[in-house]
């Protein structure tokens, strides 16, 4: 999942199509997204306006009737078939500036907000088909004359939600089964996708893409899309209902899905995003900026009530972990850093990189929410994904309908008064300025925040819970970080040699209930 050398723009697409054959390194290799000016208005303005909508009938072909159930029984029937690789587009723009050039400036828009992006050689080959959704009727794009700046040729590969004023946008589907929106604070980060089929798996993962999109205009900052999604393994019919409000952007999503063979690791509701390095791990830092990352975290809601967080990490080797989660209730990769200081970059601006939180409509079942991590040396380059992974084997002929919300957001997502590790280092063990007694021993400390601490000093009695072995723990120390309000340090000492597994488990306790989510640490390199 590679991204533009041109990224400190801000990028503004989704990702492009990647063949099926493909492995999850060589897809990264390939990749590159358009980019977006958002950080730079006085640019922004000027390459994002367009000559407003094209008139029903101009560029359209005959009024169909069009529904929910026309789609679920298209992406059925094309299930029962083979499948057939879409071919490259003949208009397919040379490169990506070529790309450029036909995305940015005066060009038409569809339904009021919505502009194309071209067909391109080498990232996102393949044309889609556009509908326009009006009163239970739509009409394919037949011509694309005048939608393309300059008035050249050329063949939709996606395409983009634009503000009421035209100046940016805040949504787009581009790629494979790629989409994101520029959350609260109009900055796109991380991606969501329709589908994941066997991601981390010994075997080549499958990009199943979105061939065709039906888009129905709401209202202001309101649309509705509709999209047909093919792939070697699996058909399905998708809606989604976005809003864009000012706390986040929103998307209530409804899947129906068919199965034309077994899939090993079929991922629902896949987010995908980039870690490079933080605070924590100095090694790997290879740049005059303090942290480079879109995301900092895997937060989980589990049906049991426990509340997880797994701090993201850009590993020596490819990582993946099941956390249990059956019944859960959500579960996101989340930016909780939102400080500039911390990253000084007055380009990218990780800083304001939304948060994606999934919930659940409906009780998903037994299952786990999978974590893969990949290492990167690089900002270019998406090195995470997490999905939901359900216990029932996904088979030959099913059909599988789910619900789900996806919320863009800048806040802390399912509110709760538990504390929140907020910030995590390691290091030598032993007091510092004082040589280590033990050399292989490790430092782990971790930063709890929230209301559930306030209040609490000394001599209430807060603990540690970690559930290590008494040879694991060579010192463990929990206390209020002084000077601040309701925050709380644990200072774990460890050696690794003695511990039963390699992650780490800790939450913060008082009386024996639970203050903080459950924190979970790798401690592989």
């Amino acid at each position: 999942m590679t991204r533009s050398t041109v990224r400190q723009a801000g990028s503004k697409t989704s990702r492009p199509v990647a063949p099926a054959s493909l492995g999850r390194r060589q897809f990264s290799a390939l990749l590159a997204s358009f980019a977006g000016l958002a950080a730079f208005p006085q640019l922004a303005q000027a390459a994002a306006r367009g000559s407003g909508a094209a008139g029903v009938g101009a560029g359209f072909g005959p009024a169909a009737p069009f529904s929910w159930d026309t789609l679920v029984r298209a992406a059925q029937a094309l299930a029962a078939r083979p499948y057939v690789q879409p071919p490259v587009s003949a208009h397919a723009a040379a490169d990506f500036e070529a790309a450029v050039k036909l995305t940015y400036g005066d060009a038409k828009s569809v339904a009021g907000d919505v502009r194309l992006f071209p067909a391109t050689r080498g990232t996102s080959p393949q044309a889609v088909k556009i509908h326009l959704v009006e009163n239970g009727s739509a009409r394919e794009l037949t011509d694309t004359r005048g939608f393309f700046v300059g008035g050249s040729r050329a063949d939709p590969a996606g395409f983009r939600v634009m503000t009421a004023d035209h100046r940016s946008d805040w949504l787009a589907f581009q790629g494979a089964s790629y989409f994101r929106t520029s959350g609260a604070r109009d900055q796109y980060g991380l991606s969501a996708r329709g589908i994941a089929v066997d991601t981390a798996m010994p075997h080549p993962e499958e990009f199943p893409a979105f061939t065709e999109f039906w888009i129905e205009h709401v209202g202001t900052d309101h649309v509705r899309i509709h999209a047909l999604l093919d792939g070697p393994s699996v058909t399905g019919a998708y809606a989604f209902d976005c809003l864009r409000g000012e706390a986040a952007i929103t998307q209530d999503v409804r899947a129906s899905l068919f199965l034309r063979r077994d899939v090993a690791r079929l991922g629902l509701a896949p987010i995908t995003s980039m870690f490079w390095y933080d605070q924590s791990d100095p090694a790997k830092r290879n740049d005059w900026r303090p942290e480079i990352h879109d995301s900092d975290g895997l937060a989980i809601h589990a049906g049991s009530g426990e509340r997880i967080w797994v701090p993201l990490a850009n590993p020596q080797r490819t990582r993946t972990n099941a956390l249990r989660a059956d019944g859960v209730k959500g579960f996101g990769l989340l930016q909780r850093d939102q400080s500039f200081d911390h990253y000084q970059d007055d380009g990218a601006f990780y800083d304001k990189r939304p948060s994606l939180w999934v919930e659940p409509q409906g009780d998903w079942g037994k299952g786990a929410v999978m974590l893969y991590q990949m290492s990167t040396d690089t900002e270019t380059i998406d090195n995470i994904a997490a999905f939901w992974l359900s216990d029932e084997p996904a088979r030959a002929g099913q059909r599988r309908d789910l619900a789900y919300r996806l919320s863009w957001t800048s806040k802390e997502p399912g509110g709760t008064a538990a504390a929140r590790c907020v910030d995590s280092w390691q290091g030598q063990s032993g007091r510092p300025g004082v040589k280590a007694a033990e050399k292989d021993a490790r430092k782990f400390v971790f930063d709890f925040e929230g209301e559930a601490l306030q209040g609490l000093t000394r001599q209430s009695g807060v603990t540690a819970e970690t559930g290590l072995p008494a040879q694991a723990v060579v010192d463990l120390a929990v206390y209020p970080v002084v000077g601040t309000a309701n925050r709380w340090r644990v200072v774990l000492d460890l050696r690794p040699a003695a511990m039963p597994s390699p992650d780490i488990r800790l939450f913060l306790a008082r009386g024996g209930a639970a203050l903080s989510e459950t924190v979970i640490q790798s401690l592989e390199p």
